[in-house]
């Protein structure tokens, strides 16, 4: 009963606060005109006729607080806005009533000085009361609140120091100290809060201090920042947050409430900012897409992000049911409106696929549809031919037959100098839109590829992996200590692809620029630091040895191709030393099929590599990558030569 009175009180408080608030203006203008005389006559009391004016100085003080808003606003917000109000205010009253007291009354003998201390102390009462409710809130969330390390004392770590007070009952932290590579702030205190030193005396300041969290305060903070500072927290187990980056801070302001955790995403190069969108929404506005492979991690968000720019019709395929209709329910959700269908279908059914392109007329094509698992398709190499060669080669047939305006193919950094199955396959697909647009006419379709590496969070890949065994108490298993692979987040993988697109002049293929290639190992440690765990103490890290096919590091041009610039950042185009004949080509991939379907993995195996010549398969007793290279090199002189 006692509660429900409490909160009762505090409801009606709430809703009616403006008259106790100027109520307590009114007691804080008496009150300061009272010690003003005080302290004017040395605690003699002056004459009645003195305090006769008293009245007149409570209304027009309490009038001329109206316009600047003093009974409104919360008080836990008090900023330097509304100290300057109360200043202003104050001393427009005060010149009020003199002109009433000397002026209307003709009170002479009213002394000047009591007008000055008057106005000195009701400016202090009024702008103490406010920030003791201020400084009473955060000595209050001290109690139980996190002892927290800023890294960075720039303009981010000073907003969240100075946004502490007002918001600490949303995120309860009380910094002690900041951590600067700049060292002309060392030993300086921003808010109160010192700069204790660089990113050098970390280990000795997390010793000394022992913060219950680190906050990373650089919106603009490289990757290679972020991953230093986790390696130098890898022994703490210490939770790191950050703030979002500097393009997602609307205004360039930060506070309290954007402190979110440390993500993956925060070790990986970022997308430019900036970058127009126009080309790319005048390249799909009102035409009819067709997407396969809608279902996978690359087709969903490549359906995502063309069902924003208002495609005639967009045609959803993929041979996995549930997958289909995952997307296909997200889109019917994010726009009812959009003219769309989802194709239950399988890529390698050319008389299906040819009579979903009779019927739909698509005007563009995305190919995602693709099998790119490495060790799995090392065990099925007549599967990923099928799949990942012919039925891709059949599709660009019926596309030309069509008459379609642009087919694109999402490719791989594992095409370049491929060393398994699956990376040789993709590397066949862009030879075959190389040779369809070199043989092709002028009017027709343009086919064009877009190859680039790891894409985080995607069906397969290893990000998903680590976090999976670090869920279940690892360990993490690692191919090889040195394994290294490039990595981009699926949207900004999918904005680039849609851009290359928007360049394509026939036979291009597209390089996606990704940043440096990250160390898995590295990731893993990351990615266990960043789960609450340190590495090898909670959970374990451990070296399986490379897969079947699987390769150090990717790279992104082969031996016989430069890369030449484009007008987007981060996207270069490849120029190849050579491209195949369409019939040759025609007549290798029908050898695959039969060899596929026949079940002779090995022979096809080996038309694979005469049909590559950089792939070069990783067995038992397989050539040095030095020697690989020297013979991949003579083979393409030979053939040059015999063209010639």
């Amino acid at each position: 009963m006692e509660n429900t009175s409490t909160k009762q009180a505090g409801q009606w408080l709430i809703r009616y606060r403006r008259l106790p608030i100027i109520c307590l203006h009114a007691a804080l203008i008496v009150l300061s005109n009272y010690v003003a005389f005080w302290l004017r006559f040395d605690r003699v009391r002056p004459m009645a006729e003195f305090y006769e004016p008293l009245l007149a100085l409570l209304l027009i003080r309490a009038a001329v607080f109206v316009p600047f808003r003093l009974y409104e606003g919360l008080w836990r917000y008090t900023s330097i806005g509304d100290l300057r109000n109360i200043v202003l205010g104050v001393l427009l009253s005060t010149a009020g009533f003199a002109v009433y007291v000397y002026g209307y009354l003709g009170l002479s003998s009213y002394p000047r000085s009591v007008l000055i201390i008057d106005a000195l102390v009701l400016i202090f009462l009024m702008g103490g009361v406010r920030l003791s409710w201020r400084v009473h809130r955060m000595m209050h969330n001290r109690n139980g609140a996190k002892k927290v390390l800023i890294y960075g004392a720039g303009d981010a770590g000073e907003m969240i120091v100075r946004d502490i007070p007002g918001n600490g009952s949303y995120y309860p932290i009380q910094p002690i100290g900041f951590i600067d590579d700049n060292s002309a702030k060392h030993g300086q205190r921003i808010h109160g809060v010192p700069v204790l030193g660089s990113g050098d005396d970390l280990h000795e300041i997390l010793r000394k201090h022992r913060p219950d969290e680190v906050l990373l305060a650089i919106p603009s903070a490289r990757p290679a920042l972020v991953r230093r500072i986790l390696t130098i927290l890898q022994p703490y187990k210490i939770p790191i947050k950050t703030l979002p980056h500097a393009a997602q801070l609307p205004g360039g302001t930060v506070g309290v409430r954007q402190i979110q955790n440390l993500s993956v995403e925060d070790l990986l190069e970022r997308l430019p900012v900036g970058m127009d969108l126009a080309p790319v929404q005048n390249y799909v506005q009102g035409k009819r897409v067709l997407i396969t492979g809608a279902g996978g991690s690359i087709g969903s968000e490549l359906s995502r992000q063309i069902a924003q720019y208002h495609p005639a019709r967009l045609v959803l395929l993929d041979q996995s049911e549930s997958a289909l209709y995952d997307i296909e329910m997200e889109l019917q959700r994010a726009g009812p409106e959009m003219s769309r269908l989802a194709v239950l279908a399988d890529i390698k059914n050319g008389r299906t696929m040819r009579q979903i392109l009779s019927q739909e007329a698509p005007q563009i094509i995305f190919h995602a549809a693709a099998y790119k698992h490495v060790p799995m398709m090392e065990h099925h190499p007549a599967e990923a031919i099928l799949n990942n060669i012919v039925a891709t080669y059949r599709l660009m047939q019926a596309a030309a037959q069509q008459k379609i305006e642009r087919f694109v193919l999402i490719s791989t950094d594992k095409a370049v100098n491929p060393t398994n199955v699956m990376g040789a396959t993709k590397r066949v697909n862009e030879m075959c839109v190389q040779a369809m647009a070199h043989n092709g006419r002028r009017g027709e379709a343009i086919f064009s590829a877009v190859r680039f590496g790891n894409v985080l969070g995607s069906n397969g890949s290893v990000v998903p992996l680590f976090l999976k065994q670090i869920e279940h108490g690892g360990p993490v298993t690692v191919t090889h200590p040195e394994v290294m692979r490039y990595f981009m987040t699926i949207p900004e993988a999918v904005l680039l692809v849609l851009h290359a697109a928007t360049l394509a002049r026939g036979g291009d293929i597209f390089v996606l620029e990704m940043g440096e290639q990250i160390k898995l190992m590295g990731m893993a440690r990351h990615l266990i630091r960043m789960s609450g765990y340190i590495p090898d103490v909670d959970i374990a890290i451990r070296v399986i040895g490379l897969r079947p096919g699987e390769k150090l590091r990717e790279e992104l041009v082969a031996m016989d191709e430069t890369l030449a610039p484009s007008p987007v950042e981060k996207i270069r185009r490849v120029q190849s030393g050579w491209v195949p004949e369409l019939e040759l080509l025609q007549q290798k991939i029908d050898e695959l099929e039969r060899l596929a379907n026949n079940g002779q993995c090995g022979s096809a195996i080996d038309l694979l590599c005469q049909l590559v010549p950089t792939f070069r398969p990783i067995r038992s007793g397989a050539a040095s990558p030095l020697e690989r290279y020297r013979k991949s090199r003579l083979r393409r002189l030979h053939i040059a030569g015999q063209s010639a």
